[in-house]
């Protein structure tokens, strides 16, 4: 009877341990996605704001890493071409050729 009791104690010891493996294992897969996201997002966001600054210059439009169109009067919409995709609408001053940031967000699909 001990010895069955005594078994019965290591097998839920192992049970545990395995548990535990892999519930960090998927801890650390977490944490490698939210890294590797984090960094896309700070790329995809250096990115556009190198488009926001250059959006006076049209020869640099052409070759850039960004969708940039039209939407209005002096407002333009400029976004990423990778993943993750950001947008963002720009309000381009004609006189100082400024460009201002006016709102931003994700685009999921």
């Amino acid at each position: 009877m001990i010895i069955a009791w005594v078994l019965s104690l290591f097998m839920l010891i192992s049970s545990l341990i395995q548990i535990l493996e892999r519930s960090v294992a998927l801890e650390l897969i977490r944490f490698d996605a939210i890294t590797s996201a984090g960094k896309k997002l700070i790329e995809s966001e250096k990115l556009l704001l190198e488009c926001q600054e250059n959006m006076a210059s049209v020869a640099s439009l052409n070759h850039s890493h960004c969708h940039i169109q039209s939407v209005g009067k002096n407002l333009w919409l400029i976004s990423t071409k990778d993943k993750p995709t950001i947008e963002i609408l720009v309000f381009l001053d004609e006189k100082t050729k400024q460009a201002t940031r006016l709102n931003w967000r994700q685009e999921f699909e």
